[in-house]
């Protein structure tokens, strides 16, 4: 029996021996993100971008139609005279001036130029001095390297009046050149 005792416990101090190893490595834990502390965080700021209102674009095609109306609007811009004259003012020929890089920059843009009087004076009077301010404002244009095929003059004579009121400040407003734009249909560009 001494030899079975023996045995026990030198296999016990066997086991305990051969069981015996190295401590393991100390891991130290990074702590676990809070995901929902994440989610509380980030979610105001991802409603927010889901709720802000989507900036676009202009749309090339309302664009090109407002350069196209500003075109026209330069292009349609009346002036006015004097009196009982047909000389371009200073003023007015600042908005030929505005009329000039326009035609230039659409070539086959065709326009008609209206020579309006007051009432003042006989229909043939006023048909002549319509007359001389539509081929007044033509020949400032064309001095400016417009084509003049490209520029009608008409004369309206006191029979297309603006304002029927019968007051210098009707008068003023009739006295005037209205100009029209032949082929309204062409892509006008801007210059």
């Amino acid at each position: 029996m001494r030899s079975t005792l023996l045995t026990v416990p030198g296999a016990f101090v066997l086991v305990a021996v051969a069981c015996h190893h190295a401590a393991p490595p100390q891991v130290t834990a990074e702590p676990t993100p809070d995901l929902n502390a994440i989610a509380r965080d980030t979610m105001p700021q991802a409603r927010e971008e889901a709720e802000r209102p989507v900036q676009r674009q202009p749309d090339d095609s309302a664009k090109r139609q407002r350069t196209t109306d500003e075109i026209k609007a330069v292009l349609t811009a009346m002036i006015h005279f004097d009196f009982d004259k047909a000389d371009i003012r200073p003023e007015e020929a600042q908005t030929l001036d505005q009329k000039v890089p326009i035609l230039r920059g659409n070539p086959s843009i065709r326009i008609r130029i209206a020579g309006n009087c007051d009432e003042h004076g006989s229909d043939e009077y006023n048909l002549a001095l319509g007359n001389r301010r539509a081929i007044s404002a033509r020949a400032y244009l064309v001095s400016h390297g417009i084509d003049a095929g490209r520029i009608e003059t008409i004369s309206n004579g006191k029979e297309r009046p603006i304002d029927p009121g019968h007051n210098e400040a009707a008068w003023a407003l009739n006295r005037n050149d209205q100009f029209t734009i032949l082929n309204p249909d062409v892509v006008l560009q801007s210059p």
